[in-house]
């Protein structure tokens, strides 16, 4: 954990390169556009980034697919793709092209469909990922948290079910616990890198919808126990319009780890106008100046700068 200080950001000035440089494998979770904006901005990592993609959505257009076939969420799985493309392509615009109008198509993304296609051709769904990925040029891995449909479900304190992520996010207040239903497995591939991996990314985006479904799934805590990753999480930019918008930092938190068996971030990424760390939480300028998400090339700057800062803490503490 970093101590208590104000500082500006640093860098690593005792080797020629930084801890950051010498990473091997980073992983991201989450879902929705954070996870998206993370990719984008450490898409320079290529082979060696990995997001593992929540699968509960169903909400638009992947909600009414959902409804129709009993599939897996392929919307954020879409999106993250989309974010990682370095350059934009007939391909790549075919694979965002929304139908409009007023058929039952209108609103439907080409991109779900077709890895809905794939998925009802009893291909896998990772591999219809990957074929998305290799026709786009997208070097860094896409998994989905699990490949079996399931629903994220919220326990109210008075013992209430509410069903679906848009029901949860209307919540009044904090759910007592969250579960998937029915229990599906961790996708395989999704537990071996974040086992390998040196740096857990989690977050910015909703919390109950977004960030919690694969956290609560045991194999991918047991994942996380087990790799030596450092973890940075990203809070949102804004207060998010649910129930984990109404309370602290602190106070999500703790919510989030009494409901898992996960311990606390190493680092806490706040946006703000200067720079300082404090304890765990790192303030950094991460606020696009032209949209309501993060700066890509900022975010990039201050997890490599975050990074940086607590494994030199931690080496300085070895020693």
């Amino acid at each position: 954990m970093a101590t208590s200080q104000i500082s500006s950001p640093i860098t690593a000035t005792l080797s020629t390169t930084s801890p950051f440089d010498k990473l091997d494998h980073v992983v991201a979770i989450g879902g929705g556009h954070g996870l998206g904006r993370v990719l984008s901005s450490l898409s320079h990592l290529g082979e060696k980034l990995t997001g593992i993609v929540t699968t509960t959505d169903n909400g638009g257009s992947t909600g009414r697919l959902r409804e129709a076939e009993n599939c897996i969420a392929w919307g954020d799985l879409r999106n993250c793709i989309n974010q990682l493309t370095t350059r934009p392509t007939v391909a790549s615009q075919l694979f965002e092209y929304r139908f409009i109008g007023q058929s039952e198509l209108a609103e439907h993304n080409l991109g779900n469909l077709m890895l809905l296609a794939m998925d009802q051709m009893s291909v896998r769904p990772l591999d219809a990922i990957n074929v998305i990925r290799e026709m786009l040029d997208v070097k860094s891995s896409i998994i989905p948290m699990s490949e079996q449909p399931t629903h994220l479900v919220a326990v109210t304190q008075t013992r209430q079910r509410v069903f679906g992520e848009t029901h949860i996010d209307e919540m009044s207040a904090m759910p007592q616990s969250l579960l998937l239903e029915p229990q599906v497995s961790a996708t395989p591939e999704a537990i071996q890198s974040i086992e390998k991996s040196q740096l857990l990314i989690i977050g910015p985006g909703s919390l109950l919808t977004s960030i919690m479904p694969p956290l609560i799934m045991p194999e991918i805590q047991q994942a996380i126990a087990k790799s030596k990753a450092k973890k940075i999480f990203i809070t949102n930019l804004i207060a998010e319009n649910s129930p984990a918008g109404h309370i602290s930092k602190s106070a999500l938190l703790k919510w989030s780890t009494d409901i898992t068996t996960l311990t606390g971030p190493d680092a806490i990424l706040i946006n703000a106008e200067c720079s300082k760390s404090k304890g765990d939480y790192y303030y950094r300028d991460i606020a696009s100046k032209t949209s309501p998400y993060h700066d890509r090339i900022k975010l990039k700057a201050a997890l490599i700068d975050v990074y940086n800062e607590i494994s030199l803490e931690t080496m300085t503490v070895t020693n």
